[in-house]
């Protein structure tokens, strides 16, 4: 199973809903497919422009390393070498933070990543999550 654009869409649309829900400062989204590529993007009025590099290090880094934005924090905090390490290997592309959410389809293999930055890194992931259940699909925090 692939992440279609449609899927993807609304994962974006509906994780921003969220953030305006929660009262989130302005957020930018990105979805990516199983190899790391952009299927889609979105960044809200207000949103620092810098913005997506942010998302896309988090949804990178989670579909990279098959390991969703908190674990990898953790990871990094346990093994701050290590993390760095990846990082060089990703050219630096890496965010090893909450708001990097993994996409698994029903048998558990990763299709995909969505990662979302703009309020705490917290309330970012919850921001995806609620996207992500939206659209019928599964993520991992």
């Amino acid at each position: 199973m692939a992440v279609s654009l449609r899927k993807a869409r609304t994962v974006i649309r509906k994780t921003l809903e969220k953030g305006r829900e929660m009262e989130l400062k302005p957020l930018s989204v990105v979805v990516l497919d199983a190899g790391g590529h952009v299927i889609a993007f979105e960044r809200e009025d207000g949103a620092a422009p810098g913005r997506f590099a942010i998302a896309h290090g988090k949804a990178y880094g989670a579909v990279m390393l098959g390991m969703a934005g908190t674990a990898q924090m953790q990871r990094a905090e346990a093994q701050a070498y290590f993390m760095a390490a990846v990082n060089g290997v990703y050219g630096g592309q890496v965010v090893p933070v909450p708001g990097g959410v993994l996409l698994r389809d029903k048998k558990g293999a990763v299709i995909g990543a969505v990662g979302v930055t703009g309020d705490t890194s917290d309330n970012d992931a919850t921001a995806a999550l609620a996207g992500i259940e939206v659209a019928g699909l599964t993520g991992e925090i």
